[in-house]
């Protein structure tokens, strides 16, 4: 075997092994959509400001500089994701992030960006 059949041989080992290891293309899409919500800033900072602590619209709305409507519009969408969730008390609501992932998600983005 001369080491042009050596080189394709590992090569077609690689590409057997993450032909295995590659997800569904369904779930690569889910997470390209996913990302997709992680491309506008006011969604960051809101994302942002909820790893802090829970905040209602009010206070969101304030910190922002925006209308409520605007940050309502903008959780739907972070809702939609699961990237938040929110609770009632009275007529406030209160939203948070939906579970640690997502704040990993935020921390490790600010690493990376940082670097």
């Amino acid at each position: 075997m001369d080491e042009t059949t050596e080189f394709l041989r590992a090569h077609q080992e690689q590409v057997a092994r993450v032909r295995e290891e590659l997800p569904e293309d369904e779930v690569l899409y889910d997470l390209a959509e996913l990302f997709k919500i992680f491309g506008d800033s006011t969604r960051v900072k809101l994302l942002y400001i909820l790893s802090l602590g829970e905040m209602c619209v009010y206070d969101l709305a304030q910190l922002l500089g925006v209308t409520q409507s605007a940050v309502s519009h903008q959780l739907r969408a972070l809702k939609a994701s699961k990237l938040v969730r929110y609770r009632r008390e009275g007529k406030t609501v209160f939203y948070a992030l939906a579970d640690g992932h997502v704040k990993t998600i935020m921390d490790q983005g600010l690493e990376h960006v940082g670097e």
